[in-house]
């Protein structure tokens, strides 16, 4: 199974069988539903999992300590926020990010309002 859908994904493609529980499956289907009305393009279970793993590989994780999933969990958390007050200080004071520094901005409505993306 080869795969050419963007830079993410160069070559090739490996199948993972994931176990998710119900809200988790729901939770995927929406962020695909959210984009399709948003853009017209619905993402895939599976592109919003590779998106997850890119993400995450670009807070420099490593397994190295973890003993449970919800420690790893916490540490994703952890550099989450860690990384969004970095952005914060760059930015300019009120919690965002300098506008054109980031590709992810909600829409200027959802951004006045204080809404979430």
């Amino acid at each position: 199974m080869e795969r050419r859908d963007g830079p993410a994904n160069q070559c090739h493609a490996h199948r993972v069988i994931a176990s998710l529980n119900r809200q988790q499956v729901d939770f995927l289907d929406k962020i695909g539903k959210d984009a399709q009305f948003s853009s017209g393009i619905k993402l895939s279970r599976n592109q919003i999992l590779a998106a997850m793993v890119n993400a995450l590989k670009r807070l420099n994780l490593t397994g190295k300590g973890v003993a449970t999933a919800e420690q790893f969990e916490q540490r994703i958390v952890d550099a989450i926020m860690s990384n969004a007050r970095a952005v914060r200080r760059q930015g300019n004071g009120r919690g965002r990010a300098v506008k054109g520094t980031d590709d992810h901005q909600a829409p200027q409505d959802q951004r006045e309002e204080g809404g979430a993306a």
